[in-house]
């Protein structure tokens, strides 16, 4: 087995079983529905692959496969970093199949790298991403991820939203039209997912609409 291949099965075993935990971003649920829940995270710092594969499972591999490199020492420090969870796959607004033209695949940095992370080898075309912190809201949900059903996801996410007080607090102008969080992607079964739209508002406002984004 090649040598590549090898970490790869290591890792992906690895993030199988949870080895000694894996770190994901920092959040607080301030509110939370039968069907959906809304979450503050706090600022935080992400390495972010930009992609314009039309299909969501092959941007997601594409991503993910760059920053599998950039974990495993493809970076300007040769720093090997662990892997933390989920992988996130956002979609860029637009005229597209999905209804995007674009898609980013972020992987959260661990801790260690939260300050300072180490910067990527040009060839990747890989860019860090500083979130601030906001309100995201949250719809769960299991199985696999495909093309055929991150579009529907999003709109019962967006359904239950309509029905709720944060009708009005999501923004067409933010940069992206939705995530998709993937937390043990790599299983058969209990696969764990979630829907990922951002809301208007603030911690110390409930995450309620204020009428200004965050940003």
């Amino acid at each position: 087995m090649e040598k590549s291949l090898l970490l790869l099965f290591v890792t992906f075993f690895c993030f199988l079983v949870s080895c000694n935990g894996i770190e994901t971003p920092q959040f607080t649920v301030v509110h939370s529905e039968s069907d959906f829940e809304v979450r503050f995270y706090r600022e935080s710092s992400w390495m972010s692959a930009p992609t314009r594969e039309i299909s969501f499972q092959k941007a997601t591999k594409d991503g993910f496969h760059r920053l599998f490199q950039y974990i495993q020492g493809a970076n300007l420090n040769s720093s090997r970093l662990r892997m933390t969870t989920p992988v996130l796959t956002s979609i860029v607004p637009g005229a597209g199949p999905l209804g995007s033209s674009a898609y980013f695949v972020q992987f959260y940095l661990p801790a260690k790298f939260q300050a300072v992370p180490p910067l990527p080898l040009p060839e990747l075309n890989l860019q860090p991403d500083a979130w601030d912190g906001h309100c995201i809201a949250v719809r769960k949900f299991s199985g696999f991820v495909r093309d055929s059903n991150v579009v529907e996801e999003a709109e019962k996410l967006a359904l239950s939203l309509s029905r709720s007080p944060w009708a009005d607090s999501t923004s067409a102008d933010d940069k992206y039209a939705y995530s998709i969080a993937q937390y043990n992607h790599f299983r058969v079964t209990e696969r764990k997912n979630e829907v990922w739209v951002k809301v208007h508002g603030s911690e110390l406002s409930g995450c309620r609409s204020s009428g200004v984004a965050t940003h």
